[in-house]
Formats: C-alpha cells, structure tokens, sequence
C-alpha cells in the first residue's frame, strides 16, 4: 500500500504534457480541479472523462502509475459513497429506494455519492498528472513566477515555493523509508495488521520513531548542503532555463478554456 502512493513521483519524458511551461500545468490543474466542482451533472462529467483521458495518452504516463495513485484511496472512496448514500435525504414526499430500520436510500443520495467518487477519482488523477510529469525544479520555478505578484504585499515567494517543493520532493523518499523500516520491523517480529484500532496504534511507535529520526537526519544534511552552497533565498538569484511560453503552451490554454466552456454549457443539460 506505501509502495503505492505517487504523490511526488516525476516521470522524465519528452511528451506534449512534459514539455509544457510549468506555470501553465499549475494553472491549468487549479482550473481544472475548480471546473470538477462546477459540473452538477453525468453530461459534464464524461466530457472530463475524455479530457482526462487525453491528457494521459498525451502525457505517456504508463497507466499503472495512475492506478496506483488510486489504489491508497479506494477506502476514503467507499467511505464517502456510503456518507453520501444514508446521510443524504430525498426530496419531499418521495418514497426511498431501499430502507432497513432506520438506514434509507434515495436516489438524490444515490447521484450525490457517484459525484463525489467521479470527482475525488478525477482529482487525484490530475494532480498525480501534474507531478508525474513536472520535476521539482519546474514546479519550484513555476510556483514562483505565479506567486511574484504578491511579493508586493511582502510575500515570501521563492520560500513558499522551495518549501513546497521540498516537501513533494521527498514524499517518495519517506514513503521508501517507511517501507525499509517496516519491513526491518516485521522481521524482528511486529506486527502491524492484526488488533483492534488501539493496538495497532501502539504497534505504529516502533515504526515512526526511527522514520521522524530518519527525517529529521534528512532535513539537517539538505539544510548544510544549502548553506554550503551558499543558498540565501529568492534575492538576486538568476536562472539557467528562463520560462517562457511556446505555441504547446497556447494549445493547452485554448484545450482548457474550451472545456470551461464546455463545463459552463453542460449545466443547462438535465
């Protein structure tokens, strides 16, 4: 299940997706996990479908690491469909589709709940899509450029930015650090699996104790080797690869406001 997370994951590549400007990828996936919430029905939603879609077979991303990244959360998807279902009431006066005691099933709980799985589904897709094909250092670059403007109102961009990046740079190096230390610890006998939610709360110590070790060694010998290299922020820094935007760039922005548009019409449908 660890193995399966690939938050953090970059795929090097020489795709249409991989070669645009990382500011543009930010802001298309900011606009696209907006326009998940704004589509209120199924007309819209396989409209995203194809967009997603294309954008995979675009990216060359190998579709197991889309369905691993799907993998940690078919839990939270089982647990919000079922919220969704018995939480959710009918319209007036209208009779349930399934009831048992005090459990009931309409039909408004029955689309609410398929919404909210298409959009966790489609969200975690495309956020995984922007870091599988984005390096760290685009994202650190592309983060900075968006967030330049606020420096006016005192904004730390290139920290925010950095810190940021830092973090998505080592989820997969704590996730394998995790999975090294786990499988240390069932080799000398715990066990993580069996008991109720307490005991293996307590079966959890023996394995985040050497990993917040381990991350606190990590974050110490990154901080010397910056101060080595006498990194001392945003100011005055220059860059090798100066961003700009290219005739790929545009395509993506004109794709992306066509599915806005799109996006837009499709609440019309019923």
């Amino acid at each position: 299940m660890i193995k399966d997370i690939t938050i953090g994951q970059y795929i090097p590549g020489e795709s249409f997706v991989h070669k645009l400007d990382p500011r543009v990828k930010i802001l298309l996936s900011m606009i696209y996990i907006v326009d998940l919430f704004i589509i209120d029905n199924f007309w819209g939603y396989l409209f995203i479908l194809g967009f997603t879609a294309l954008s995979i077979i675009i990216s060359k991303v190998p579709f197991k690491y889309i369905y691993k990244g799907l993998k940690p959360i078919f839990m939270l998807l089982l647990i919000t469909a079922l919220l969704n279902i018995f939480m959710t009431g009918g319209t007036s006066g209208e009779p349930p589709l399934w009831q048992w005691k005090f459990l009931k099933v309409y039909e408004d709980g029955l689309i609410l709940a398929a919404f909210m799985i298409i959009r966790l589904v489609f969200l975690i897709i495309g956020t995984s899509l922007l870091t599988l094909t984005t390096s760290p250092i685009e994202l650190t670059d592309g983060l900075e450029k968006l967030l330049n403007p606020f420096k006016k109102i005192g904004l730390p961009a290139h920290e925010i930015a950095m810190m940021m990046t830092i973090a998505l740079r080592f989820i997969p190096t704590l996730i394998d650090e995790t999975d090294k230390i786990m499988k240390a610890q069932m080799a000398r006998g715990a066990d993580f699996e069996s008991g109720n939610i307490l005991a293996r709360a307590k079966n959890l110590i023996p394995l985040l104790v050497p990993l917040f070790i381990s991350s606190f060694r990590r974050a110490d010998e990154l901080a010397m080797a910056m101060e080595a290299r006498c990194y001392k922020g945003g100011s005055g820094r220059t860059r090798m690869k100066v961003l700009k935007l290219h005739n790929e760039d545009y395509v993506a922005i004109s794709i992306t406001a066509v599915l806005v548009v799109v996006s837009f019409l499709s609440r019309s449908f019923t």
